[in-house]
């Protein structure tokens, strides 16, 4: 059980709100799958002429974001490294788009997940996510879920362009934007190396154990939970 009183909660999505099994069986084979024809029907496109400056920048060879064949090989190589590259995660949004606008994607979240949601949206609490995933890419995530529409919600959506969900200035700047103390503010991720990071600057912060995530490394140093039922809001201000 983790006590909370304060005003807002910083959520992460994969293994936290929902499986790690569907974003690395459906989302990310199913960009890979799509990625050369949109490219082809989406070259130049604005929103893909942004993402190809991104991916070309992060690579630190500006020549190939106007190179389809050396931005697909340098696209193919990010998404086998996993990496979380702010350009990768664009063009990984805009692809997901046609999924989820077409239908054949629909995003899974925990069962705990909505019933939470409604509970501290009615307690007062500032709900905001925090992913590697683009702002855009989040939005349609919580878009498209099995329980419906659940963008409501939120009040704001970070993504890398903040800074590393690794890296304790990111979440100082998160409490900023959100003009909270750090310490008015719960983070819940399933990665301990994030919590490290929030914690460092303040946040409260609590470790999300789903089925089917990694194990963390012992013994584990914060408040942990299996689902968000497990958090009680006791006071809000």
């Amino acid at each position: 059980m983790i006590e909370f009183e304060g005003k807002g909660i910083l959520l992460d999505i994969e293994g936290t709100t929902s499986s790690i099994r569907f974003v690395y069986d459906v989302l990310f084979p199913f960009a890979r799958r799509e990625l050369i024809p949109f490219l082809e029907a989406n070259w130049d496109s604005p929103e893909v002429v942004k993402a190809r400056g991104l991916i070309a920048r992060d690579a630190g060879s500006p020549e190939i974001a106007g190179q389809r064949p050396s931005l697909i090989t340098e696209v193919l190589r990010l998404m086998d490294r996993d990496a979380k590259t702010t350009g990768l995660k664009e063009l990984q949004g805009l692809i997901w788009r046609r999924g989820y606008d077409s239908g054949v994607l629909c995003s899974h979240v925990y069962p705990d997940v909505p019933i939470a949601l409604k509970a501290w949206t009615a307690a007062g609490l500032d709900l905001c996510i925090y992913s590697s995933g683009s702002v855009s890419a989040q939005k349609l995530f919580f878009a498209h879920t099995q329980c419906g529409d659940l963008t409501g919600f939120f009040r704001a959506y970070f993504d890398t362009t903040i800074g590393a969900k690794r890296e304790a200035a990111s979440y100082a700047r998160i409490a900023a934007e959100r003009a909270l103390l750090p310490g008015e503010m719960l983070f819940l991720s399933d990665v301990s190396a994030e919590l490290d990071a929030a914690r460092a600057v303040g946040l409260h912060t609590g470790l999300v154990v789903r089925p089917g995530n990694p194990a963390s490394p012992e013994p584990i140093s914060h408040d942990h939970i299996e689902d968000f039922s497990q958090i009680q809001v006791t006071r809000n201000r």
